[in-house]
């Protein structure tokens, strides 16, 4: 977490929490949603417009990636100085993205050790990878599908077959905090 977050959280350390606000798509993308936007619907429901707009500002989105974190119930946040803005996902808290030689990173772009390979119902492909001693779950990118069926394929990873609706409780991670609002 970024030095100038600790000292805002510090300084105000009662600021009420965001819901709603922030986006985590299955491709690893940002998206600002603004009342319009919430308005339409659940940030993974498919109506059109109910994501929001898509973040772009390589520096917003590193600030964001480098102070993205969870609380003890598995609701993934971006600290944005003393808030706390809880995060809609589409899908899992991480998306990773795996290279030709099998190495992985999240879509945060930090290094990951892959420990376990996941199947769905639909074909997903999901990874629990270890990151600072900690393992977490994530979607592989739609783009690195290829990669993932070559590592199954040369021995490197060995599919197990899951439910997508069992991930979140198995995974402890919450899809949609603005459905749950908890204080604290």
């Amino acid at each position: 977490m970024d030095e100038i977050v600790k000292k805002a959280m510090a300084k105000w350390p009662n600021v009420p929490h965001c819901f709603g606000w922030l986006g985590l798509d299955a491709r690893g993308n940002w998206f600002l949603r603004d009342d319009r936007a919430q308005a339409l619907g659940s940030f993974s429901g498919g109506v059109p417009g109910a994501k929001g707009s898509r973040l772009t500002h390589d520096k917003l989105i590193d600030f964001i990636h480098r102070n993205y974190i969870a609380d003890a119930a598995g609701r993934w946040f971006f600290q944005n100085g003393p808030q706390r803005v809880y995060v809609e996902l589409e899908a899992t808290p991480h998306v990773w993205r795996v290279a030709s030689d099998f190495t992985v990173k999240s879509h945060t772009g930090c290094a990951a050790v892959a420990e376990q390979c996941l199947l769905d119902e639909q074909g997903r492909v999901y990874l629990v990878c270890r990151i600072e001693g900690e393992d977490l779950l994530g979607l592989v990118h739609t783009q690195d599908v290829w990669s993932a069926a070559q590592a199954v394929e040369q021995g490197q990873w060995f599919p197990m077959d899951v439910i997508s609706s069992d991930l979140p409780l198995r995974f402890n991670f919450v899809a949609s905090p603005a459905q749950t609002r908890q204080s604290g």
